[in-house]
């Protein structure tokens, strides 16, 4: 069913502005440009296209400029007006927009990649501009002399990228599901940590500098947040996705995480309440509850003369459990549950009814969602995939009052 078009909000839900079509080919990224009613977006059909919004409401390209080979995903920075675009090619171009946003003039291009860009992030303060690519590798440039600093090549497809500008560590998210930290400086750098987590790819990283959070979202349809400053390992799973995650944001004033998936979903996650971490799955060859035999467990089901059962996982407390000692099924938001998994008959008992209230709300964005970029100051939203579309979303009912308390309406 198509999504409708409302001109103002009417319950607690994301509410469509503005649907701005055009494109031949799927949008990979789109930006809000602050302090002005517009979005920049780059698309597979190798446009780079500055939309503003005319006195009649609608969108309408005010640049469009049309480069070398498919746009894969961009940076933007909006005070000095410079975006960088990666492409398909493996090439980043950097364009100066004018400030009225009708004209944009070609600066550099970096030979960052031998493959697909498929992330990057630009930093004023270091005059860098770091990137992954599907040739497996993070590189980070000099924007002054259009020089590498240097590079550095993973076993698998870098797939995504956070960068925090003031220590200058990149978070590098790949293929294989693995999160690799480095500190990079200029042409050196070192690995600081692996994290481990996913059971996918991932998909989208958010860094929060302020409290030093890290947000991950998968193709395994969770989310982690790594309490990167905490320094204790600490994480917390978020399962609320019914398929691959590709877009996560925190909002630190809020204290609300916003994710979408391929699917659509778009999920708003309270956290600012105490969460319990997910307990690490144990092993055992016989269930730890009425300690019959796992099929693999040979010895024990001779001696006892029983077949072995299959093994499985509570949820709540880790034990590995057979299904007759897990046959009840509970959500468990504290824990990052927000759908029905299984638990252990004993834990299901001890969770209480309030227990089971959720910690985050679930709306549907009636169209794959590749991308999205928030502006807090405004509640707006916007999103874009692989359908051709971009929508603009009014997200103030959504993600609380208290921006319009923090933020002021204009």
């Amino acid at each position: 069913m198509a999504a409708e078009i409302h001109s103002r909000p009417q319950t607690s839900r994301p509410v469509l502005l503005n649907k701005i079509e055009g494109h031949s080919d799927g949008v990979n990224a789109a930006v809000l440009i602050p302090k002005e009613d517009g979005v920049i977006t780059v698309s597979e059909d190798r446009t780079i296209r500055v939309w503003l919004k005319r006195d009649s409401g609608q969108f309408w390209p005010s640049i469009y400029h049309t480069v070398s080979s498919p746009c894969s995903c961009m940076s933007y920075h909006h005070d000095s007006r410079r975006i960088f675009i990666g492409q398909d090619n493996g090439a980043i171009v950097e364009f100066l927009i004018s400030e009225d946003f009708n004209k944009m003039n070609h600066v550099k291009t970096y030979p960052a990649h031998q493959n697909r860009v498929s992330d990057m992030v630009f930093s004023l303060e270091s005059e860098w501009v770091v990137s992954t690519g599907q040739d497996k590798s993070v590189s980070w440039m000099c924007t002054e002399s259009g020089s590498m600093l240097g590079r550095h090549y993973f076993s698998s497809w870098a797939s995504c990228l956070q960068y925090d500008q003031e220590t200058q560590h990149a978070f590098v998210g790949d293929y294989s599901g693995q999160i690799t930290l480095l500190k990079l400086e200029r042409q050196t750098y070192s690995i600081i940590t692996t994290l481990k987590g996913h059971e996918g790819s991932i998909g989208a990283l958010w860094w929060d500098p302020v409290q030093k959070l890290l947000f991950s979202g998968a193709s395994d349809h969770s989310v982690i947040m790594w309490d990167i400053g905490g320094r204790k390992g600490r994480t917390l799973l978020l399962q609320g996705h019914h398929e691959r995650v590709q877009a996560v944001r925190y909002l630190q004033l809020t204290r609300q995480l916003l994710t979408c998936s391929v699917d659509g979903g778009i999920t708003v996650w309270n956290m600012d309440t105490q969460r319990e971490e997910a307990p690490q799955w144990l092993d055992s060859d016989s269930c730890q509850k009425c300690e019959q035999p796992f099929f693999w467990n040979i010895k024990q089901m001779w001696d006892s003369r029983t077949i072995g059962l299959r093994q499985h996982h509570c949820r709540k407390c880790g034990q590995a459990v057979c299904a007759k000692c897990s046959s009840k099924r509970s959500t468990f938001p504290l824990m990052g549950f927000e759908f029905q998994v299984r638990v252990c008959d004993s834990c299901f008992d001890t969770i209480k009814e309030e227990d089971r209230t959720a910690l985050a709300t679930f709306h549907e964005g009636k169209h794959n969602i590749a991308h999205m970029d928030i502006d807090p100051s405004r509640g707006l939203m916007v999103t874009c995939g692989s359908d051709r579309i971009v929508k603009i979303w009014d997200m103030t009912q959504v993600v609380g009052c208290s921006l319009a308390t923090v933020f002021p309406a204009r």
